[in-house]
């Protein structure tokens, strides 16, 4: 059994607003001081440390989380949620308010464009630069320099200083340091989302590999198709508090849809809480299976949708797009509810039919609309209706196909001798 290589414990963090450094290190030696007076007087109250005064904030708040060996964690949250700030307490740059961290294993980390180098310097002394303060001996660095300028791509470069390199260059270099200098444990803030998109696979891939090599990885990143295909599972963080931490899958639904609610077939709202306005109000979105009980790769699906407006004689279409639970549209389409001239005041009811064997098994989303023509939006339902694909074993194949539609595609095959 694997053994925890982070343990966080009743971690909290405060911020005070308001000032013109709000996290110097003789803030966090200040707070040190205090807690540690506090203790050995005796005189520590059990929630005067979890008071808040005039202008603090939680940054964090009663974090617990236990992260194994080889584990890749995804971080994933809002602006604010408080993903940065975790990562800079497990690196040691900033203190905790209160809690206790137990980190086995020597820690790499790129949080900020740069972080680490030293703007005079080269390319080349920056990567002993910063293997040593990761702890490596020369040695190890001569052993590793050649593959580290080689992933990096910057070997013409490698003799300017660093301060003449893009944002993009200081990236790919600076990831290429910490993931070559062999860490126990990886931190990746938000930093790979400079670099080109060739780069970022090169970098999904290199973590792989060092998750693969039982080390282990904390991925912050808004890119949630990196995060279901790296990582193994995923902590959700909204205002400084864990919401979630399980599944990738189910994690990226929760900061999707702000809710971990089971999936429902059928979302129903009254007209005095319906989205839209005294012209037209979507009142009910149901999906289902076409065929079966379930939703299936080969059920079909129906989705019904119900409005009331009061409108006449107007040209009022209805859209219906479906997306990916990470946000990727896979299709839109829209059509006229009636002919314009037989629009009456009152319900009506759309039904539309996805074939089967289009949608592969995975967790999506449709968002539906309402709209005079292509002139004016009546009605949006922002509140996205999540609904699930399962996979379904025939005779012929128990194996999942990988991808995101899964066609039925049909082979023929000729013989000839020539």
């Amino acid at each position: 059994m694997k053994q925890n290589v982070i343990e966080i414990k009743n971690l909290y963090k405060k911020y005070k607003l308001g000032t013109v450094s709000i996290d110097t290190f003789a803030d966090d030696i200040l707070v040190f001081g205090k807690n540690l007076k506090k203790k050995i007087t005796n005189k520590f109250k059990e929630n005067s440390i979890y008071t808040l005064d005039n202008n603090d904030i939680w940054a964090l708040k009663n974090i617990n989380i236990n992260i194994k060996q080889g584990e890749i964690v995804g971080i994933i949250g809002n602006n604010g949620a408080g993903k940065s700030t975790l990562l800079k307490i497990l690196s040691r740059i900033t203190l905790p308010t209160s809690g206790e961290i137990n980190i086995k294993g020597r820690i790499a980390s790129l949080l900020e464009v740069g972080t680490g180098f030293h703007p005079e310097l080269t390319g080349k002394e920056n990567i002993y630069l910063n293997g040593a303060i990761l702890g490596m001996r020369k040695y190890e660095i001569d052993n590793n320099i050649e593959n580290i300028i080689e992933f990096s791509g910057v070997h013409k470069f490698i003799n300017t200083p660093v301060k003449r390199f893009s944002s993009g260059m200081r990236v790919r270099l600076a990831f290429s340091i910490a993931a070559h200098l062999d860490p126990e444990i990886l931190l990746i803030d938000e930093v790979l989302a400079v670099g080109d998109a060739d780069f970022q696979k090169k970098c999904l891939k290199k973590m792989e590999n060092i998750a693969g090599n039982g080390r282990t990885i904390l991925f912050v990143s808004h890119n949630m198709s990196a995060i279901e295909s790296l990582c193994t599972s995923a902590v959700v963080l909204e205002q400084g508090e864990v919401k979630y931490n399980e599944s990738a899958t189910k994690a990226i639904q929760l900061y999707f849809s702000g809710s971990l609610k089971k999936i429902v077939k059928e979302y129903k709202y009254n007209q005095s809480n319906a989205t839209g306005d005294e012209r037209l109000k979507i009142l009910n979105i149901k999906v289902e299976p076409f065929k079966g009980k379930i939703i299936s790769v080969k059920s079909g699906i129906t989705f019904t949708i119900k409005c009331l407006t009061t409108l006449e004689k107007t040209s009022i279409f209805i859209g219906l797009s479906i997306y990916t639970h990470n946000g990727i549209m896979l299709t839109h389409s829209y059509t006229p509810i009636t002919d314009p001239k037989n629009l009456k005041s009152g319900f009506y009811t759309t039904k539309s039919i996805l074939p089967n064997n289009i949608l592969n098994k995975g967790l999506y989303y449709v968002i539906i609309w309402y709209g005079i023509s292509n002139v004016e939006k009546l009605a949006e339902i922002k509140n996205k209706a999540f609904f699930e694909v399962m996979s379904v074993s025939d005779k012929t194949s128990t194996r999942e196909v990988p991808g995101i539609i899964n066609p039925d595609i049909t082979f023929k095959h000729v013989y000839s001798k020539k």
